[in-house]
């Protein structure tokens, strides 16, 4: 007899443990990869809500990276300079100090005050933060009076001219149209600034005031075009006897004539320098 609640429902089962059959899992059949790719949905992948934002994505990116490295990445030192950017690009940046009276260092700011500099990046000031981070330009076209190097003695309106590149350009910014990168690893550029709100051929400049004649090199001279231009701004001022020219024509010696004559010193070779 069952004993309730713990007898079973069926009286002929009491006492039984009930069995359920076990059901066995489905063998996994195995697929091949040719198979797998004709049963993948590939017109899924055909419809422009999908693969055109991966287009405009990867676009973008790449775009972006490309517009960055050639405009935006600030270039340290005239190493770094790639050579595709000859001829093809200027260089916006401050002048941090002026080395004599036709070149002078640069701090590349790509982007100018767009990109922040000025207000949310800050040019360094410090020569110990300038060090190494600044670009040496040489101004194209132009050879000004040497000053005192290296125990050699200084040229006739050296200071002058140093003086006027210093107060023209210092702490200003400047956009330098770059040509190439010279013997001494500086970088030969047609410079610009503006003063009075009217942008200024620097090189131009200088020569009107009659603190430059134009280079006169056999070869390896960068005008970028503007030669002509600059020779007509030096017989200007040879004219007006101005700076330089203020002098008697027979005793003038040009820059190069006086490197030349210097060097020639140097190397214990006679003095050519026509007598006066």
């Amino acid at each position: 007899m069952p004993w309730w609640p713990f007898s079973s429902a069926t009286g002929s089962d009491s006492g039984k443990t009930s069995r359920l059959p076990k059901t066995e899992a489905p063998a996994r059949r195995t697929v091949s990869w040719e198979d797998s790719l004709n049963r993948t949905d590939w017109e899924h992948y055909k419809d422009p809500r999908t693969w055109i934002p991966t287009l405009l994505l990867t676009t973008t990116a790449l775009v972006s990276m490309r517009i960055y490295r050639s405009y935006l990445r600030r270039i340290p030192g005239a190493v770094h300079v790639q050579p595709n950017f000859f001829r093809r690009r200027r260089l916006l940046g401050k002048v941090t100090s002026v080395g004599d009276g036709d070149n002078f260092h640069l701090f590349h700011t790509p982007g100018g005050r767009l990109a922040g500099w000025g207000w949310l990046r800050r040019v360094p000031t410090k020569k110990v933060e300038l060090r190494n981070k600044t670009i040496p330009i040489r101004i194209a076209g132009i050879d000004a009076p040497e000053c005192a190097h290296f125990g050699r003695p200084a040229q006739p309106f050296s200071t002058d001219a140093l003086a006027w590149l210093t107060n023209y350009v210092l702490g200003r910014r400047v956009r330098a149209k770059i040509y190439r990168r010279d013997q001494y690893d500086r970088i030969v550029a047609t410079v610009y600034v503006r003063r009075f709100f009217l942008r200024r051929d620097v090189g131009l400049e200088m020569l009107k005031a009659g603190l430059a004649t134009t280079y006169e090199a056999k070869s390896g001279a960068e005008f970028g075009g503007l030669e002509q231009k600059y020779k007509a701004a030096e017989a200007t001022a040879k004219a007006k006897k101005l700076g330089i020219w203020s002098g008697k024509p027979e005793h003038f010696e040009s820059p190069r004539a006086y490197k030349t004559r210097v060097n020639q010193m140097i190397e214990g070779q006679p003095d050519n320098k026509p007598k006066s």
